[in-house]
């Protein structure tokens, strides 16, 4: 009886558990689907599939690690490498500070704030493809670029600007930092208004002026969508491929080239598809670290 009992009790735990739970499993169902489907199961396949020299969509035979020891023993893979490490770093320069800045003015803007929102975000919402062909144009080297035009009316010589190898990748960063900005300056944006306006008062009373505001309230205040952004900025720049496949292609003599960009032309330029796939696996192995690094540090800071 007593078993009995007891497993009872165990039972009607269950069923209560299923009944609570079972609307909101049935809610996250779609979206577990798309990410096995869309990122889990290609992951997968796509480790899988480097371990053979593929011919086309069918494997041949297995070579285990090969791909991985011909990619990173390849001379021009530290040269990759570093130059997505270089995209990175020039982003975190160029693009992470002027949009918190550009958010704390037009915080402080009494009117006008609706229209500068959208003149702002406005760039997020354009054809990617079309921009960076855009600023190509903008960047020709001759007297045909607009930019060499316009330093022309001050007297400056044409620069060959995206043909620089020593700062090609700046001026792609810029390009990026352009796009896609506005999109950062609004949460920033958003941030700073949830901001209680009674810590301004206080600190306005007690005399604080305006580097004090920015120190020990609004840094504070903004420092953990501050911390995720940046590590969001380092995973999106790090797998950088379209800008500098538009741009440049990945010259002059590989100065632009990143290591998605290189996956890209494994698989679509030499039809090395395993070789493709492997240095993406290697792409998705240095983001898994530094997301394991974001998720420690993030636990560290809201502890």
């Amino acid at each position: 009886m007593r078993v009995s009992t007891k497993t009872d009790k165990q039972n009607k735990k269950l069923s209560a558990f299923v009944r609570k739970n079972t609307v909101g499993w049935l809610m996250l169902l779609p979206t577990v689907l798309f990410a096995y489907l869309i990122v889990w199961r290609p992951t997968v396949m796509g480790f899988y599939n480097s371990l053979f020299r593929m011919q086309g969509g069918t494997r041949g035979a297995f070579i285990g690690l090969k791909n991985y020891v011909e990619i990173i023993t390849d001379t021009n893979f530290l040269k990759v490498l570093t130059n997505t490490f270089k995209y990175t770093g020039y982003s975190l320069l160029i693009g992470f500070i002027p949009p918190l800045l550009i958010a704390i003015l037009l915080n402080e803007a009494r009117r006008g704030q609706y229209i500068f929102r959208v003149g702002m975000y406005i760039p997020v919402v354009l054809p990617g493809i079309a921009v960076y062909m855009l600023w190509s144009y903008m960047y020709l080297p001759g007297d045909a670029g607009l930019l060499n035009t316009i330093f022309g009316l001050f007297g400056a010589d044409p620069y060959v600007w995206l043909q620089d190898s020593r700062f090609a990748i700046v001026w792609i960063v810029v390009t990026m930092t352009w796009s896609a900005m506005g999109g950062t300056i609004l949460m920033y944006f958003a941030a700073l208004q949830g901001i209680n306006p009674d810590l301004y008062e206080a600190a306005s009373i007690d005399g604080a002026m305006i580097r004090h505001k920015l120190r020990y309230i609004v840094l504070p205040e903004i420092y953990p969508i501050a911390l995720l952004l940046f590590v969001r900025q380092i995973i999106g720049v790090f797998q950088v491929m379209e800008q500098p496949l538009t741009m440049t292609g990945g010259g002059p003599d590989g100065a632009t080239e990143s290591l998605a960009l290189l996956a890209y032309k494994y698989a679509f330029e030499y039809f090395k598809f395993d070789k493709g796939m492997a240095t993406g696996v290697i792409t998705f192995i240095i983001l898994m670290f530094m997301t394991i690094f974001y998720t420690r540090l993030e636990k560290k800071v809201n502890q």
